[in-house]
């Protein structure tokens, strides 16, 4: 696709006019924020919606299938460069069922890929404005200088009270009991078992998005409408980040306490995670498999640690963080390094196969869930954000969603707890949709 582009200056807040642009639009988008740096696409060229057994290219006037003959992601880029010029970027989001794409069966797509219509990319005070025609650049400076004068209604005190407490809670116990019995009888080593918390009523996405974001410290943030999926998240790591120059990074977190506005208290549990055997072992473990992920997709030799076991402070929790670097070997793309790494070993287990099964089993309907929300440039280069800590709509359903990792020495009441921990980086900042009669 060839884009008419506009640069103009821009000195606003990029988050509050991003929400606001998607906010006032009917049409699908994507906001995706990379510490700082955020994007925003609307509408829909063309659309790769990925299956089983094969990938689809949707255009207004053609459609074209690519069979699945390694993997489905590998099929997806292929689809994708048939659209794809040098300059553009794509947008998508993969549901937890790709894991287990060999078996699935259903009829919904396992991920989804957007070439939009329009986009925005907002760097070092600059706006980049590109669209189909000359005329709709045009069009979309006027939605952009709207955006700026007039944002998006964002109330100080209106926010749902959720019930994180007990909702699910027992049926959780039970699960994380039995996951425990089954990694004691060594059919597994980890596996990351969640549950979900309704939310009772309709609610404002955009403003939940803007007051979770000025209130949690994410590695990435996104606020995607696209296919039946619509979702607000504050993603706490990576799946994996590729570079220009094939550098291939991903940043398992695993091991987690609680963190509040007690600075003394914050700092004693930060102390705690170091001392926890299980937490300790639960980190060192996913570090392993992730180094051996990479190893898959990676020059030999290149593989590093580059950061082991620090602390990252993410909005309601801080967790043991590592990040691991590899070089791309000759041959690979940015498509077959996210089929290593996919799904985030931290929220999957180990093996991934075996853990995998059990999730299947006892969480049939993840979807976004544990996921991934990723742009995906034409020279190569990808950045897929893990999708936790979000809030989730489908229909007239939303929801929202965390889980534990669970190892031998697991608790079942001290797992639950932990959920409750995440769950509340989101909870508090979820905003009643506004009825008709007061907007």
């Amino acid at each position: 696709m060839t884009y008419a582009e506009r640069s103009v200056r821009f000195e606003a807040d990029a988050l509050a006019v991003a929400t606001a642009l998607s906010a006032h639009t009917t049409q699908p988008y994507f906001l995706y924020e990379n510490r700082g740096v955020v994007s925003w696409a609307e509408g829909e060229i063309s659309v790769v919606e990925v299956y089983a057994d094969r990938a689809v290219l949707l255009t207004e006037n053609r459609r074209r299938e690519h069979p699945v003959t390694a993997h489905p992601l590998a099929a997806a880029g292929a689809a994708l460069a048939d659209v794809v010029s040098s300059r553009d970027r794509t947008y998508g989001w993969i549901t937890f069922e790709l894991a287990g794409h060999a078996d699935w069966t259903g009829t919904v797509p396992l991920a989804r890929f957007v070439l939009p219509r329009k986009e925005i990319r907002f760097t070092d005070g600059v706006a980049l404005l590109r669209a189909e025609t000359p005329n709709e650049v045009d069009k979309l400076e006027a939605a952009l200088a709207e955006a700026i004068t007039s944002p998006h209604h964002l109330p100080e005190n209106d926010r749902y009270t959720l019930d994180m407490v007990e909702h699910d809670a027992e049926r959780y116990k039970a699960a994380v009991a039995s996951a425990v019995r089954d990694i004691r009888d060594g059919k597994l080593d980890k596996v990351i078992l969640s549950r979900s918390v309704p939310v009772p009523g309709d609610v404002d996405l955009p403003a939940t998005y803007l007051a979770g974001r000025r209130g949690n410290d994410p590695a990435r943030s996104f606020l995607v409408k696209s296919g039946d999926w619509e979702v607000a998240g504050f993603s706490p790591e990576i799946v994996t980040r590729v570079d220009t120059d094939g550098v291939v990074v991903t940043q398992p977190l695993a091991g987690t306490r609680a963190l509040d506005g007690d600075l003394v208290m914050n700092i004693a549990r930060r102390e705690e995670l170091y001392r926890d055997a299980k937490e300790v072992f639960e980190h060192a473990i996913s570090v392993r498999l992730a180094a051996a992920e990479l190893a898959q997709v990676c020059t030999p030799g290149t593989v590093r640690v580059e950061d082991f076991m620090s602390i990252k402070e993410r909005g309601s929790v801080q967790h043991l963080a590592s990040e691991l670097a590899g070089e791309l070997r000759a041959g690979a793309s940015c498509w077959d390094a996210l089929a290593a790494l996919f799904p985030a070993v931290t929220a999957s287990g180990i093996p991934k196969t075996q853990a995998c099964e059990l999730i299947r089993a006892v969480e049939p309907d993840r979807g976004l869930y544990s996921g991934a929300v990723l742009t995906v440039d034409a020279d190569g280069t990808l950045d897929a954000a893990l999708v936790l800590r979000s809030i989730y709509r489908q229909g007239t359903r939303t929801w929202l969603r965390a889980g534990a990792g669970i190892v031998a020495q697991s608790a079942p009441e001290r797992e639950l707890e932990e959920t409750r921990e995440k769950l509340n980086s989101v909870a508090r900042f979820v905003v009643p949709a506004l009825s008709p009669a007061t907007m």
